[in-house]
């Protein structure tokens, strides 16, 4: 992968960020540490899932050796694997066993985001999968100690989900194109 690719990568993560995440505050906490600058996007340009483990155990490192106030979380992005979302998936598993074996259960979570995310007993098609679809297969790697931290002061923090698939449901189509134009790349093309 090129330096212009993994730029171009990286661009359309931030914009993706700061327009969905942020701008239909789905995560109410993501704001704060955008806004410092606290939080990495790692563009992995590995084409197996071996060296992609290992990528993830490198970030993981990263964030061990480093104070939550210079990086409070890692999103990594894999565009060059994981087209489909049920390889993605299923790869989720190994990523919390790498949790598991290194003794992070409890330190980090990983939260899930993929072009096709779906949602287990949704359609593909249903505006709820929305709150989880960017633009490349992302593993973002939070720590729980800053979650806990802010769910101290957030009020119904388990209403968070409902008003989320509340507020993609309410965006219009052409809101929809705006906000997700990865989506219809390949309609277009």
């Amino acid at each position: 992968m090129s330096d212009i690719a993994k730029s171009d990568v990286i661009q359309q993560v931030q914009q993706w960020l700061e327009d969905v995440v942020i701008g239909l505050n789905l995560c109410p906490f993501a704001a704060k540490p955008n806004r410092n600058k606290q939080i990495k996007i790692h563009v992995s340009d590995t084409d197996t899932e071996a060296d992609l483990l290992e990528d993830i155990y490198q970030q993981i490192t990263t964030l061990d050796n480093t104070p939550s106030d210079v990086l409070d979380t890692t999103l990594i992005v894999t565009p060059s694997l994981f087209s489909e979302f049920e390889n993605y998936n299923q790869f989720l598993d190994l990523v919390d066993a790498l949790l598991h074996q290194l003794g992070k259960e409890g330190t980090y979570q990983v939260a899930s985001f993929h072009p096709n995310y779906c949602f287990y007993g949704t359609h593909p098609d249903d505006a709820e999968n929305l709150t989880n679809r960017s633009p490349f297969p992302i593993f973002h790697l939070i720590r729980e100690a800053s979650v806990e931290k802010v769910l101290k002061h957030y009020p119904d923090p388990e209403g968070i989900p409902e008003r989320n698939i509340a507020c993609v449901e309410g965006l219009s189509k052409a809101q929809v194109k705006e906000l997700f134009p990865f989506l219809f790349k390949s309609l277009s093309s």
